[in-house]
């Protein structure tokens, strides 16, 4: 077992499905595909995993094609020490080499940022997958090359649909965010309050901590208002302007300012396909395109809506965004002229409403998601939120936290649990009454609803008259529960 270095954080599965891959027998090379969002250290995995193996290791930058085989020519022969013949013409000349420098033992060979060769030499995944067939060089080679990169709608096409790499590949790995339990362990935060609230505007991106703010982590909870203003809100802190990066680093974003006003729909609150139109004076077929690009980057994600077939909702999945979108566009000009105290004391209010409370219920969900099996009866199967309308008041009850069990032939669908999420709001009755009458009007549509757990999630608490009256099958979940590791106590 090649074991991972002490200095890798947290990655244990990722690990293990690289050293898997890394190390399984067969005789030929094989392919491996490793994609992310960018600052999720990706990077830094693969180079640990080279240097724990011996392997080779390769970051393309963006070049030509003339200047890239040179550079991927220099990398090679200060690996094996031995000095090119010929210079490459292409890549056609490139990786059959590549792989007769491998036939002794598995080893990883990792191409780093694979989408900027892609780009300038798009014959490239063909001219890998020909390598890669009977016939081809890789026949005679035990590489486990492993191709890395960014670019999440490069990388999602390579297996994809019909292109030349589908079936190809024995690894496919998408290293995601630390979890916000991770993430706290991370930044070292052992305050659940400050570590969600942290969360909140940095996520789960581990190069946030380390590379962008130097380590300043908020000492407490009265430190997290000086912690904003110093870091994300501080015009010459690398956070200031990654909101931005991240969209401009996309290839297939065209036309920034249109889906800078799409993801700013969908961080006040818009985050239906009408309500976006609506919000950017645009018809609903007209953001259709920008939305798919969206997602197909990973920074948006469309969520059905579990109880209404054919409704959904998008949400931005990185949390920065959605903090640079719902407090730093609009005051922009303020923040560059080093007003980052007041801005944030007018914004905060903003702070809690379009971000706090939102994220909130999205880390509600994925409680519900990792729960043990003894919170809700089974582990779920679908976890996701939904209305429910209610044709006596003619008002619709928003579910903040739906988790439904596996559904059978001929059995109608079980819900295991309905959750309603407050970060700010001390809960008491009306929550509960709301998430009971949800239940029951589910059953007269043809729900299963008997074992239905009721949940509520809050971030303030609850009230002792909730604390007292609270019925069998129903948990109260606040923030120690949700970093603890064990699950609630029923109440």
């Amino acid at each position: 077992m090649i074991r991972k270095p002490a200095h890798v954080f947290d990655r244990s599965r990722e690990w293990e499905g690289l050293v898997g891959f890394v190390s399984h027998g067969q005789s030929v090379a094989t392919l491996g595909v490793v994609s992310g969002r960018r600052r999720q250290g990706k990077s830094f995995l693969l180079e640990a995993l080279a240097r724990e193996t011996g392997g080779f290791y390769f970051g393309a930058t963006e070049a030509t094609e003339a200047e890239s085989l040179r550079i991927f020519a220099e990398a090679l022969t200060r690996y094996t020490r031995e000095p090119l013949e010929i210079p490459f013409r292409d890549w056609n000349d490139a990786f059959p080499y590549l792989f007769r420098q491998f036939r002794d033992r598995p080893v990883p060979v990792v191409i780093d940022e694979f989408p900027f060769l892609s780009k300038v030499s798009p014959s490239l995944p063909s001219i890998i997958q020909r390598e890669l067939r009977p016939g081809g060089s890789g026949r005679q080679s035990t590489a486990r090359l492993l191709l890395c990169g960014s670019a999440m709608s490069v990388m999602g096409g390579l297996l994809a649909g019909q292109a030349p790499l589908r079936g190809r590949a024995g690894l496919e790995l998408v290293v995601q965010p630390f979890s916000y339990r991770d993430a706290a362990e991370f930044w070292g935060l052992t305050d659940p309050r400050l570590a969600l609230l942290v969360h909140m505007i940095v996520g789960g991106t581990p190069a946030y901590r380390e590379e962008f703010v130097s380590g300043d982590a908020p000492a407490d909870l009265a430190d997290f208002d000086a912690w904003v203003v110093r870091t994300v809100l501080n015009r010459q802190s690398p956070l200031f302007r990654e909101a931005r990066y991240l969209l401009a680093e996309e290839s297939d974003i065209r036309d920034p300012a249109l889906y800078h006003s799409v993801l700013a729909a969908i961080a006040t609150g818009n985050t239906t396909n009408g309500g976006i139109a609506s919000y950017i004076g645009r018809r609903s077929d007209e953001i259709s395109h920008p939305l798919n690009v969206l997602e197909s980057c990973a920074l948006i994600a469309k969520e059905p809506d579990l109880f209404r077939n054919g409704r959904s909702r998008y949400r931005i999945v990185e949390p920065l965004i959605t903090f640079y979108e719902a407090i730093m566009r609009r005051r922009w000009t303020e923040l560059e002229r080093n007003r980052a105290e007041a801005v944030w004391e007018a914004t905060r209010p903003t702070f809690l409403k379009q971000v706090a409370g939102p994220h909130f219920e999205a880390v509600c969900r994925d409680f519900a998601v990792d729960a043990d099996v003894e919170l809700f009866g089974e582990l779920p199967a679908e976890v996701g939120s939904g209305v429910v309308n209610d044709p006596a008041t003619r008002t619709q009850i928003e579910i903040d936290v739906v988790v439904m069990a596996a559904q059978h032939p001929n059995e109608p669908r079980r819900v295991l649990s309905l959750g309603e999420a407050k970060w700010g709001e001390v809960m008491g009755h009306g929550p509960f009454q709301r998430l009971a009458r949800a239940r029951d009007l589910l059953a007269v549509k043809g729900f299963d609803t008997r074992d239905t757990v009721l949940a509520c999630y809050s971030g303030a608490g609850f009230t002792e008259e909730l604390h007292a009256d609270a019925r069998t099958g129903t948990v109260l979940i606040g923030l120690d529960q949700l970093y603890a590791d064990g699950p609630p106590p029923g109440q």
